[in-house]
């Protein structure tokens, strides 16, 4: 049986994801030809956006306190986000992306940056909101 660390099991979790999300977009047609089945030619660039106006959506709903309209039980913005993270994995999965692997070592390279560090980001032009 493999070992892997822990890092290495919620990446490929992580890649499990993107692929789940990409299988269920690529099966409800949204990458093929609906005709002849062929793949289409995305546009990345509409791709990057839809993620975007995803994020807009959960902001509307953050600014309005609203409930989701398909998911009443649950808040906008978390359905919204949700949205997002689909969207994100789609892409991933399209474009054959190690997004699990690129977030672990975001990550743990984050984790080590001087810029965020508590007391860095609390000096004069640190990175504070």
């Amino acid at each position: 049986m493999e070992s892997i660390t822990g890092e290495e099991f919620l990446s490929r979790q992580i890649n499990g994801l993107r692929d789940i999300c990409y299988q269920a977009s690529y099966n409800a047609g949204w990458h093929t030809n609906l005709e002849t089945g062929e793949l289409l030619a995305r546009n990345k660039g509409e791709m990057l956006m839809l993620m975007v106006s995803e994020i807009a959506e959960a902001m509307e709903g953050e600014r309005k306190n609203l409930m989701d309209e398909h998911l009443p039980h649950r808040p906008m913005p978390e359905v919204e986000l949700a949205d997002a993270v689909i969207r994100i994995m789609d892409y991933a999965g399209r474009f054959n992306y190690d997004i699990g692997g690129a977030i672990m070592e975001k990550l743990e390279y984050n984790r080590n940056r001087s810029d965020h560090k508590i007391e860095n980001r609390k000096k004069e032009g640190g990175k504070k909101f």
